[in-house]
């Protein structure tokens, strides 16, 4: 959970700071559809985390790479799944432009199509209107595509099913999973944060929305509290077990890194995927009660760092050597880490989320676990079955589960799954 082969530095990737109003106009097709919305409030994207959070700014929706993967991680998470409802694949293609053109609009601080306000009366305006007025809060919204959309119940709906790329496998079932169908899977998948919370649910809501009859939302988490970052510089965020959470996380900053670790390459036998990634989210609950009362030395050796400067077993600072030796054998560093996991990385993007409570007085609450690779199979699925020893499983569960394909970044006059659908 806190290593998972990268322990975690933030990268400042390339960005750009915009201006515009949210109440700009954009021209957006039938950007009057009715809500169907989600429950619940590259390294060549982003300049400065701490310039762009200090001016609200805007980070480059357009790239190589999509936004919100290398990106300094922001302070809010609103992550949705949906299911494809219609089976015309040129409806799904249109509503993926129109898609493009409101993630664009938003995340440079712009109201979708002609806005909240200023249009016809007797139609729904183009945009919901809950963010009008705030900052871009540095929002990045990320697609991705799980199998059932190339696949679904032996179906090939929409003519994709020798496009899946055989990195896209569907997970195994991994020692202690209870994993509720609820809470998993789906067709698409879209990753919004920023620093503001309202911005990163409008952006869904405004999605949602626009997708009315082509897409429902399946299932979707918010989250806070970053629990890994992509900036070294950056002080180690902490999860709700009160532990630095991913000290050696892949830098956004490291082009060596992500090119080996994190994009995917044309070579790996799916062109379409080339610049993207492959995106697991886990809904892990951590059994908080539990956890409080268990001793200090205890839950040291469970993660194999000292809880308070978050340096590895028998050594002072965070970021000194790490010594597997000096760990116990199901330690959570030792298990996660690249070393004992042939040389394995990912690049981490978890949030903390608390979801009230379970009825019977605890918690509901955990970590809501992203990570990003070029393979899952060589990434999260081999350091996965390595934690099925781990100390920690004792404290937490994995309950939700999706893996999704995600294209490479947009090219202006682009769309979200170009590259796919072409």
């Amino acid at each position: 959970m806190t290593e998972a082969g990268s322990e975690g530095r933030e990268g400042a990737a390339e960005g750009t700071a915009l201006g515009p109003s949210r109440r700009r106009m954009l021209g957006f097709g039938g950007a009057s559809l009715l809500v169907g919305a989600a429950a619940g409030v590259g390294l060549d994207r982003v300049a400065s985390a701490e310039e762009d959070r200090s001016a609200g700014g805007a980070i480059a929706f357009h790239g190589a790479h999509q936004a919100g993967i290398a990106t300094p991680v922001q302070d809010r998470l609103h992550f949705a799944a949906f299911d494809v409802t219609t089976g015309d694949r040129a409806k799904l293609v249109r509503m993926l432009q129109e898609w493009t053109a409101a993630a664009a609009a938003m995340t440079a601080g712009r109201s979708v199509g002609h806005g909240a306000v200023g249009g016809p009366a007797v139609a729904p305006p183009d945009d919901t209107g809950e963010a009008v007025g705030l900052p871009p809060s540095r929002l990045t919204l990320t697609i991705g595509f799980g199998p059932t959309l190339f696949e679904k119940d032996g179906k090939d709906r929409f003519g994709l099913k020798a496009r899946r790329p055989q990195a896209l496998v569907d997970l195994p079932h991994f020692p202690g999973d209870n994993l509720d169908p609820d809470r998993g899977g789906g067709d698409i998948a879209v990753q919004a944060c920023a620093d503001d919370p309202q911005v990163a649910v409008h952006a869904i809501r405004n999605l949602a929305r626009i997708g009315f009859g082509v897409v429902a939302v399946r299932w979707s988490q918010l989250g806070f509290g970053k629990t890994s970052s992509t900036t070294p510089e950056a002080q180690t965020p902490r999860n709700l077990f009160g532990f630095k959470d991913g000290t050696e996380n892949i830098p956004g900053t490291d082009a060596a890194l992500l090119g080996r670790h994190v994009w995917a390459a044309a070579g790996d036998g799916s062109d379409w995927m080339a610049g993207g990634s492959y995106m697991v989210a886990r809904r892990i609950r951590m059994h908080i009660e539990t956890w409080d009362r268990t001793s200090l030395r205890e839950q040291e050796e469970i993660f194999g760092r000292d809880k308070g400067e978050g340096a590895p077993a028998g050594a002072r600072k965070e970021r000194d050597k790490i010594v597997l030796a000096r760990m116990r054998p199901d330690a959570h560093v030792r298990l996660a880490h690249p070393d004992s996991n042939g040389g394995s990385k990912i690049l981490r993007r978890g949030y903390s989320f608390t979801d009230g409570s379970d009825g019977l007085g605890r918690l509901e609450a955990g970590l809501f676990f992203i990570a990003f690779q070029r393979d899952p199979r060589t990434g999260f699925i081999r350091i996965q079955q390595s934690l099925a020893a781990d100390a920690m499983n004792e404290y937490v569960q994995h309950v939700g589960s999706g893996i999704y394909a995600c294209p490479p970044g947009v090219q202006e006059g682009g769309f979200w799954g170009e590259t796919l659908f072409k």
